[in-house]
């Protein structure tokens, strides 16, 4: 396996991928508020293990390090809710484009997943580009405000996905009530998206960070089965 950080421009990144047997397919891997750390590098190496090339932008670099703040809510109010969703998006585009022309990415087999403040972005990411395959988000925030820098959210873009979308929720989700993820359910029904909810009853938020005292083992393991299976059924195997 191939694994360490790279720079595409001015954007970083950490990219995990098999050593031999090129073209793979690419899974883009969005971060939590909490940036691309051990976590998030540990999720792409277990992609690149079954033969994914995962790439991980830091999609809030130019804002700020996530690792200087110690309390999660100075993350969001001081990085996170400066970050343009328009520039997210760029930057994915400008990872896919880099895994292509990189010679390893196969540019007919790409998917995304996400968790947290990057399930969110998934959702968005697969009402915005056309290449994708299938995109997987994991308790991404479904409906709130709009601001300029955020002016629309997964539940206002329920007819636009380009893609079919996996959204995991757990069901005892303080930050994403269930109500919301019902009117997100019904949403994708009246647009006739090719989504699926998936809701653990028994988990809370951030169910697969197994290093939150959040994480719930059986959620988790069936979430990542549920991925690498909608993965495999939409061509990004």
């Amino acid at each position: 396996m191939q694994t360490g950080r790279i720079r595409i421009g001015e954007l970083p990144a950490y990219q995990a991928l098999p050593s031999a047997g090129s073209p793979f397919p690419i899974v883009l891997v969005v971060q939590e508020i909490f940036g691309i750390n051990d976590y998030i590098e540990r999720t792409c190496r277990s992609l690149a293990d079954i033969g994914y090339y995962a790439i991980a932008p830091e999609l809030y670099f130019r804002q700020g390090d996530p690792a200087k703040f110690e309390d999660y809510r100075e993350i969001i109010r001081q990085i996170v809710s400066k970050v343009p969703d328009q520039q997210v998006m760029a930057d994915l585009d400008a990872a896919v484009d880099h895994a292509i022309t990189s010679g390893v990415g196969d540019p007919a087999r790409i998917g995304i997943t996400g968790f947290c403040w990057g399930g969110r972005i998934t959702w968005l990411y697969a009402a915005h580009s056309a290449r994708l395959k299938a995109s997987v988000a994991w308790y991404g925030r479904l409906a709130g405000d709009a601001d300029p820098l955020h002016p629309r959210h997964p539940v206002d873009l329920a007819g636009q996905f380009q893609c079919p979308v996996l959204g995991l929720y757990g069901g005892k989700d303080e930050g994403i009530p269930i109500a919301t993820v019902e009117r997100m359910r019904e949403a994708i029904l009246q647009a006739r998206q090719n989504c699926e909810i998936v809701v653990y009853p028994e988990a809370g938020h951030a169910f697969h960070a197994d290093y939150r005292p959040s994480y719930n083992q059986a959620a988790a393991g069936d979430g990542w089965r549920r991925m690498l299976q909608w993965f495999r059924q939409y061509g990004v195997a």
